[in-house]
């Protein structure tokens, strides 16, 4: 960069005074041409916060986060679309808050007293890296105050502890001063802890998603009592479902350290070394431990332990400690004074060096799980990447002793000092470069200040210094005019780096009248490119959907209450069915949203109609294709934000850099002719060389003055066995040095420049998230019907869960399921197949115990208690159970006497039904993955036969039956006349009787009435009866032979 100077033609100034004109002229000449834009990218953004939904629309309100359940205030709404996709009978629901983004160029200050903030010392921040959702801060002096957030610092709140502040005063608890002050504070993602003298407190926040209600906190629990505890020590990494935080203490237990365990927001301790303490072990009498740093992948403890030997001086050591062996190892004796340097950068400690007067006072321990880096730091920086074999960086002056250090985990560290100096270092180099006090900081805040930016005062103290999203960050209080304010601001250091290599390093030449100002450019290459990046998503594995809302069908276009509304329950619908995707039946179609809009697709331009004509139900258009998984993102033109290799797969890009001049020569090779050589290297350093591999290609483009770099990273195979999906994933990581840039090389941008040369990415090895075993219901039911000739579903049909005949072969096929691409494809590997439960309802299902699976499964059962079996004679090690694969041959389904199938009961005219539960795992059988693939689905079986004996009961029940009715027909055949002869001879009597009653009581009336006349014809009537009964004589003859 170049230009006129600011002064007419002359005889040259005085040194001095050029010196002065050139900071003015490097501000002019740096951002004159940006100035617009920094006032419109660095200070007006995008911002957002929640808002409850009765207070939607209110300018400058916001919300917490509080309430984590969905609420039912979108179902009434649904019901009125009628005349769209969506499917009114399914349960949608809506979220307790609102996002309201905005872009805003108000910069958010909050005014606090000074007292709390002029003049404090800086702390560390300590959270758990990406899972802490609240940052706390304490250091406030002689108070019991922390500031607290729930949006790293945009906003905050400052918080007083309700704690008892009671002192822990003993003879094994040294006295050395009370105050109120909350010294270490550290946030996990369920739970927050904080030291105020030898106490500490925790409190564990209520998350309905991470465990019960009831196991929130309601006050702050003291906890380690009857301990004095001199610092707390964070773990920025999770692990095996669990979080940790170290307690170091003094007094009676000095060497030991209280390993915290934080799980489903449960806390317990643990005090480590489980047996004999740290002092006893590396043979001292006595021992302080005055640092712990735990690395979760190895389950060791890295102790740095001041110990004393007699009356000799207090020396210094590294101790590991494994928490899972309880073995612990003295690693490195640290030097007891700083090495001379003599003018180099760094030094390796091989114990033949000089040394300075300057005794090593260390204060803590960092280690970097990506890259295997360790730092041990006080008055000094020693690097390592092996636990053996220190470097001694000896750019950080042995003057300075270093407070604390904010990391990135991505190849930058920021260092600050108990003189509240910050200095900056790139991992894996040797330079140590100061950000702050600096000329280059001089040059910002000169800029800035000409600008007039509110996030800079003459009057400043900084709070803290961390990293977020890979990017630097100070969080400061201003003292300006009177007015106190404290800020989150983004510290350049791409920029402060700049300014400090153009200030130092700088030409003035006259030509003809002028003396022309010039920037010696030390960066090896002038354009750095990444080419050949493939899609990032299968790499980063993360999923990704596209939800629009609906469109609001008024003349204004605004949304209104209804509107952002039914958008909830669309949203909340499509993350419900992201959520139960994971089931064991795989779908035809490989795609959450498939289900949503299956039955609809086929009316899509009559929605689109209505819409087009505003006819549409509510007011609002639900476009389908609105709503879908994004499967096909493409690269940003850089490399992943981290990279997940499953067994031996690999990744594969290229860098293309354009040298700076001529940078080509040529070199005889022996035998040969001569070969083109580049000037400008590309190295790649790698964390775990016996697990992945890398491979470098060099292409010359001479014509265009370049370089190109094809680089390939693939997995070795050897370093992981077997994992869930997504689970005790292995870290490691990729750096990638163009030799010679560190800190030297920067590319413009629209957001301001941005370092180039040095690139890190973090690998995780094993089981990417987002894959899965899924039942190939659709192929399985295919492959059954062309091997047995034919299918038979159950009598009543299951479109979820269909059949199979207990006679026909089963022949199982199942999918590897990409969550992420959206790739689906058989299943290759091998995998063991168990009934692990079953019943002969869904009501009745029970899991078997380890002894009963292994009766139903093996075939070495000798208890006549096989479900099932097959032709594949591959088995396990122990040939406990077979192996099987897309391949095998099929399962036969037996039952035997023994089997919980066998001689069930029908429960109606049809054959009986089972439902068996099925493991399905390739763990320890599959060579073809890190995956430990296991699924558990129902298989429902209808057919089963019935044993002998109870065939043979129901046979002879049903021939007793038959032989019986027809014995009754026969005899019934027989017996009918008879009995209708019988029938009728009763009816006759029965008739006869009735006919006598009535003449009887006919003549007996008859006489009655005629007792007058008889006393006139005594002798007639006597006659006359005489003749009546010789006429009835020869009747009732009659009637007798009639009878017979």
């Amino acid at each position: 960069m170049c230009g006129p100077a600011m002064f007419p033609a002359g005889p040259p100034w005085p040194r001095v005074r050029v010196l002065q004109v050139l900071w003015a002229l490097l501000a002019v000449l740096l951002t004159s041409w940006k100035l617009w834009a920094i006032k419109d990218f660095q200070e007006c953004t995008w911002q957002v916060v929640l808002n409850e939904f009765k207070r939607v629309g209110e300018s400058g309100v916001s919300d917490s986060f509080f309430e984590q359940e969905p609420v039912d205030t979108v179902s009434s709404l649904f019901h009125m679309l009628v005349d769209s996709p969506v499917d009114p009978s399914q349960k949608y629901l809506g979220f307790p808050y609102y996002l309201k983004i905005n872009y805003s160029c108000e910069e958010k200050l909050f005014d606090l007293m000074p007292r709390y903030f002029v003049g404090v010392s800086s702390r560390p921040l300590w959270h758990t890296v990406d899972q802490s959702p609240v940052l706390i801060l304490g250091g406030i002096p002689n108070e019991k105050y922390i500031l607290m957030t729930d949006t790293s610092f945009k906003d905050f709140s400052l918080v007083e502890l309700s704690i008892d502040s009671c002192w822990v005063g003993s003879f094994y608890c040294p006295h050395s001063g009370f105050t109120a002050t909350i010294y270490d504070t550290i946030a996990t993602e369920s739970t927050l802890f904080i030291r105020q003298n030898q106490l500490v407190y925790y409190f564990t926040g209520t998350y309905t998603t991470l465990y019960e209600r009831n196991r929130g906190s309601g006050s702050w629990v003291r906890v380690l009592a009857s301990e004095c505890i001199k610092k707390l020590c964070p773990v920025y990494f999770h692990s095996n479902g669990s979080e940790y935080i170290m307690a170091l203490t003094t007094g009676k237990h000095e060497g030991y350290v209280h390993f915290g365990t934080i799980r489903d927001g449960q806390v317990s301790f643990e005090m480590l070394p489980r047996q004999w303490s740290v002092c006893e072990q590396i043979g001292v009498t006595t021992c302080s431990i005055i640092w712990s740093e735990y690395i979760v992948g190895e389950y060791t403890l890295l102790l740095l332990v001041e110990s004393g030997y007699g009356n000799a001086s207090k020396r210094f050591q590294v101790v590991s400690y494994n928490t899972a062996s309880d073995d612990l190892e003295l690693l490195y004796h640290i030097p007891e004074f700083i090495p001379e340097a003599r003018g180099l950068e760094f030094l390796m400690i091989l114990g033949t060096e000089s040394y300075t007067s300057t005794a090593m006072v260390p204060k803590g321990i960092f280690c970097n799980p990506y890259n295997n880096l360790i730092f041990i730091w006080g008055n000094f920086l020693l690097q390592s990447s092996n636990k053996e074999n220190f470097i001694y960086l000896a750019d950080f002056p042995k003057e300075l002793s270093i407070k604390y250090m904010a990391r990135s985990f991505r190849g930058a560290v920021a260092i600050v000092t108990e003189t509240e100096e910050i200095w900056y270092l790139l991992e894996g180099s040797y330079r140590v470069y100061q950000l702050f006090p600096s000329k280059g900081w001089q040059v910002h805040i000169s800029l800035q200040l000409m600008q007039q930016s509110s996030l800079y005062a003459s009057n400043e103290t900084m709070l803290t210094l961390f990293y977020e999203d890979s990017k630097l960050y100070q969080l400061v209080y201003l003292m300006n005019n009177q007015k106190s304010q404290l800020v989150k601001r983004l510290v350049p250091v791409e920029q402060l780096l700049m300014y400090q290599q153009h200030t130092s390093h700088y030409d003035l030449e006259r030509k003809g009248g002028y003396l022309m100002l010039s920037f010696i450019d030390f960066c090896p290459f002038s354009v750095m490119r990444l080419r050949s990046l493939p899609r990032p998503q299968r790499y980063t594995r993360q999923e990704r959907y596209r939800a629009r809302p609906p469109r609001v069908l008024e003349r204004s276009g605004f949304h209104n209450e209804n509107s952002l509304a039914i958008y909830q329950g669309l949203v909340y619908y499509l993350l419900w069915l992201h959520s139960v995707y994971d089931k064991p039946y795989a779908d035809p179609v490989h795609d959450p949203t498939w289900r949503w809009w299956e039955n609809n697709k086929q009316d899509q331009d009559y929605y689109f109609f209505l819409a087009s004509n505003w006819r549409s139900a509510g007011g609002v258009s639900i476009e389908m294709d609105s709503y879908e998984k994004i499967y096909n993102l493409e690269s940003a033109y850089e490399l992943p934000e981290r990279i997940f290799l499953d067994k031996g797969t690999e990744y594969s890009f290229a860098i293309f850099l354009s040298a700076q001049g001529h940078s080509f020569r040529t070199q005889a090779e022996l035998g040969s002719a001569f070969q083109l050589r580049s000037q400008v290297d590309v190295g790649v350093v790698l964390a775990d060389p016996g697990c992945i591999e890398a491979s470098v290609k060099q292409e010359v483009l001479i014509n265009r003055n370049s370089v190109l770099f094809s680089i390939t990273l693939k997995d070795k195979k050897l370093c992981y066995d077997q994992g869930i999906s997504g689970h005790h994933l292995m870290k490691t990581s990729m750096t990638v040095n163009v030799v010679g840039s560190s800190g030297l090389c920067f590319q413009e941008t629209h957001l301001g420049p941005r370092m180039q040369g040095n690139l890190m990415v973090p690998v995780f090895i094993g089981c990417p998230p987002g894959k899965r075993l899924a039942f190939d219901i659709t192929y399985t039911l295919e492959y059954s019907r062309l091997k047995n000739k034919h299918y038979f579903d159950c009598v009543h049909v299951n479109p979820e869960m269909p059949c199979f005949l207990f006679r026909d072969i089963f022949y199982p096929f199942f999918l590897i399921q990409d969550l992420v691409t959206g790739d689906s494809g058989s299943f290759q590997g091998s995998y063991v197949l168990l009934v692990v439960g079953g019943g002969p309802t869904m009501d009745s299902l029970k899991d078997y115990s380890e002894d009963e699976i292994y009766r139903f499964n093996s075939p070495l059962d000798k208890t006549n208690s096989l479900i099932w079996t097959t032709r594949t004679t591959r088995t396990t090690k122990d040939s406990a159970f077979h192996i099987m694969s897309h391949e095998s041959p099929g399962i036969e389904w037996l039952c035997l006497e023994n089997a919980p199938c066998y001689d069930n009961v029908p429960q109606g005219i049809f054959a009986p039904e089972f439902f068996f539960k099925v493991l399905v795992s390739n763990r320890g059988v599959d060579t073809s993955t890190y995956c430990n693939y296991q699924l558990t689905f129902l298989l429902h079986i209808h057919g089963l036969p019935l044993s002998p004996k109870r065939a043979l009961f129901i046979v002879m029940v049903s021939a007793s039956v038959c032989v019986g009715l027809v014995i009754f027909y026969i005899a019934f055949c027989l017996l009918w006349p008879l009995v209708v002869k019988g029938c009728t001879m009763i009816r006759w009597k029965i008739n006869d009787i009735i006919a006598s009653e009535s003449y009887y009581t006919y003549a007996s009336i008859s006489r009655i009435s005629s007792m007058p006349s008889l006393r006139h014809s005594r002798m007639g009537s006597m006659f006359s009866s005489r003749m009546t009964e010789d006429r009835a004589e020869p009747k009732e003859a009659v009637e007798r032979q009639l009878m017979t």
